[in-house]
């Protein structure tokens, strides 16, 4: 029932910066929690950020931490990606995804897991050059 979009993405040199932003629509009622996720070609998708807003719990991987900052707000369904100190091995699609069945609340681990999200976004390619 709910579609997520994912925009913000592009080519940027490594230092740079890009903020990437991802809208719900199709559901009336707040999600639990969202996060954000990337796949570089030839590998696995791998979790990067998510923000629980019951609590404020945010998580991040420890290659990003320091350099991203997630935020958004829960009334609207967006969440925004704040991409610092840019590295060419962040080179990505990047999809946001969202909890509408309360899965996170059981446990914080689930916001590292693609299961703990029921709805996913078509993606936004982040390129940083060198």
């Amino acid at each position: 029932q709910a579609q997520l979009v994912e925009s913000g993405g592009g080519l940027v040199q490594a230092g740079g910066s890009l903020r990437l932003s991802c809208a719900v629509s199709g559901r009336t009622f707040t999600n639990y929690a969202m996060g954000w996720f990337r796949q570089a070609p030839g590998k696995e998708r791998e979790f990067v950020a998510a923000i629980r807003w019951s609590d404020g719990t945010t998580l991040y991987s420890d290659s990003v931490k320091g350099r991203f900052t997630i935020s958004g707000d829960n009334h609207k369904n967006t969440v925004y990606l704040q991409m610092n100190s840019l590295k060419p091995v962040d080179t990505a699609v990047y999809y946001c995804a969202t909890d509408y069945r309360g899965t996170t609340l059981y446990s914080g681990s689930y916001l590292l897991k693609t299961i703990g999200y029921d709805y996913w976004g078509q993606g936004t390619q982040v390129t940083v050059s060198s």
